[in-house]
């Protein structure tokens, strides 16, 4: 029977991929169907510096244009385009075919066709043969356009995107794209509009829209469930929990439907999750990431299948508590480094999805446990590799560059956008609303910039309280649950005596922090909160030989003076009692950066095996936090 003969009660046509163990292509990681349609690749493509495409009607066509690959940015040379001066209004068009369609999974049981577009920056309109479906503010969060009604005919349909990126708009969230024309200190070329995927799907008339997953322990999981359009009256919702590494129900829960939301607690029922000597078996860590797949069935009051969709959550706790950094309620040294997430040819956007998760193996190769992704809202299919192989992320927020009200309403709603995004990856453990008092420089006395910290940090709470929240990282702090610092000291010796205990630690909280700027304000105390150092290091080492504008906090002679100074810095951190958890800055070069463990493609400086003794530790004294 062919798709478009199918009864409109006939279950889908497959079930979706198994989420934990998907190859990770799919673009939302933790809400899977069967079916979908990427259509990253050639689009036509212009600027529009005299923004004047509006007026002329380029939403009904694109005149004159040229090519970009999508989702690489205009500025990239990935793109086919490289244009990296002012432009700040651009246009995409391209033909949505019936293939497309098919490959999206419209069906006569499937019949709403939804176009996703990952992440454009900043200010995206979006048009399907000349009709407006969506328009969205924020560079770096999600946005859906229901597009059944302009692609109910035959034939091909043009699909418009015009995205408006002001390179000077001080008020606009842009983490560390540069406002110069060239990339200048620590800032960097620009991102302009799309920059991760755009995809099809269909989906049922009514049809799960939103999953989120809390784990408040060993033996339980919590389960939001939101539903795009309202269920038919005894419609029931069935949630199936399953251990695939070894082959094991964990569980199955059936429950009526009353509106669009539900929320469901589900008990895990085994019996080695109730003794208390096994309770850990199953949780998540970064040693032992275990992913529990779940399967989520809409279904009919006659028990038709209506919906059908895969996820899969880790059951781990995070918190802080005794001056420490808890995972499942242990003690655990934070073992981070500084992750920009850029790319040389491809700027924000990931060169491959296969890129994604190389960073990943490659933070873990290096020693660490943790990455501090850098004012930027990293692609989602960076946090399912940092699920399935076992990383700590900190999401943090791009910060906008100047005070006012504007500033306060758009980083707080795109903020928001990204912690809903990404609330149920169980590899995500902190949250990071604001750094080193960006865009908000005179927090120290100013109360409107201290009641915008502490509101913006318990509105995270709010909307997800089980996760630490940092107010400001750096300096300058309030309403934080850990007390982090920034000291580029490039002396292993002083960093040992400056986080050595109890007595440093009143130094930091009552005095100038090393960062020389005060490190609590607004009439913020110490609470025993757990210290950091959440930026330290940056040692400079251009093995390929110096660039005129390449710089570091300090510098290396040559690889062995750099292992050296690594090392002496590491054995620094693990000699200051007082910190639970350290940061290095950076990852890879980037740009006239040249202070990263990597090369900007990726290379290591040194051999891996001694870059991971001196930041794990292995054969030094002390610890390895």
């Amino acid at each position: 029977m062919s798709s478009s003969a199918r009864r409109d009660d006939a279950p889908p046509a497959a079930a979706p991929p198994l989420a934990s163990r998907q190859d990770g292509t799919y673009p939302r990681p933790q809400l899977l169907r069967a079916a979908w349609a990427d259509l990253d690749g050639p689009w036509s493509f212009r600027h529009d510096d005299a923004d004047e495409g509006l007026a002329a009607g380029w939403q009904h066509g694109l005149p004159g244009a040229g090519r970009i690959t999508v989702p690489f940015p205009p500025e990239s040379a990935a793109s086919g385009v490289g244009a990296t001066g002012f432009h700040p209004v651009v246009w995409y068009a391209r033909v949505l075919t019936a293939a497309d369609l098919a490959a999206a999974g419209r069906s006569a049981h499937a019949p709403r066709v939804l176009l996703h577009l990952g992440a454009v920056d900043y200010r995206a309109s979006v048009w399907v043969d000349g009709h407006l479906v969506a328009e969205h503010e924020g560079g770096h969060t999600p946005f859906t356009a229901d597009v059944t009604a302009q692609v109910a005919g035959d034939g091909d349909h043009l699909l418009v995107v015009r995205a408006e990126d002001d390179p000077h708009d001080p008020a606009q969230p842009r983490g560390k794209q540069d406002w110069h024309e060239q990339p200048h200190a620590i800032w960097y070329h620009r991102t302009t509009g799309i920059w991760q995927t755009v995809w099809l799907e269909a989906v049922p008339a009514v049809s799960v829209a939103g999953l989120r997953w809390t784990t408040p322990g060993a033996t339980a999981v919590d389960l939001t469930v939101t539903l795009r359009g309202a269920p038919v009256p005894g419609s029931r919702l069935r949630v199936a929990l399953r251990l695939d590494e070894r082959d094991e129900d964990l569980g199955t829960v059936e429950v009526t439907l009353v509106d669009r939301h539900l929320r469901q607690h589900l008990s895990l029922p085994l019996s080695r999750q109730r003794h208390g000597q096994a309770r850990d078996e199953l949780y998540w860590t970064p040693e032992r990431p275990r992913l529990v797949d779940a399967t989520v069935t809409l279904l009919d009051p006659d028990g038709t299948t209506r919906d059908v969709v895969s996820s899969y959550l880790g059951v781990r706790t995070v918190g802080v508590t005794g001056g420490r950094f808890v995972l499942n309620a242990r003690p655990y040294p934070v073992r981070s480094v500084l992750n920009q997430g850029y790319w040389p040819d491809s700027h924000l956007a990931a060169p491959s999805r296969d890129a994604l998760r190389r960073e990943v193996e490659l933070i873990k190769e290096l020693g660490f446990t943790a990455c501090r992704v850098h004012q930027k809202v990293e692609d989602p299919r960076f946090l399912h590799w940092a699920d399935r192989l076992g990383l700590l992320v900190w999401g943090e927020a791009p910060a906008a560059y100047e005070f006012s009200p504007t500033v306060v309403q758009r980083v707080t709603r795109e903020w928001l956008e990204a912690v809903e995004r990404d609330v149920s990856h169980p590899c995500v453990v902190t949250w990071v609303p604001q750094n080193e008092s960006w865009g908000i420089e005179q927090v120290a006395t100013d109360p409107a910039q201290q009641a915008f910290v502490r509101a913006l940090a318990d509105l995270t709470r709010a909307v997800d309280p089980t996760r630490p929240v940092v107010g400001n990282d750096g300096w300058e702090q309030l309403g934080t649950d850990l007390l982090t610092v920034h000291d580029y000291e490039g002396d292993g010796r002083v960093l040992a005596r400056t986080y050595a205990d109890a007595d440093a630690r009143r130094d930091i909280v009552t005095g100038t922090a090393p960062s020389g700027h005060p490190q609590l304000v607004g009439g913020a105390q110490d609470a025993g909160q757990p210290v950091m150092l959440t930026e330290f290091g940056g040692v400079s080492f251009q093995p390929d030989g110096p660039r005129p504008d390449g710089w570091g906090y300090t510098a290396a002679a040559d690889a062995e003076d750099w292992v050296a100074r690594l090392t002496a810095l590491y054995d620094g951190v693990r000699a200051g009692g007082l910190l639970a958890g350290s940061c290095y800055t950076q990852l890879a070069d980037t740009l006239q950066e040249t202070n990263g463990l990597l090369t900007a493609d990726r290379r290591p400086k040194a051999p891996v095996e001694r870059i991971r003794a001196a930041v794990a530790g292995e054969g030094r004294p002390g610890s390895a936090g």
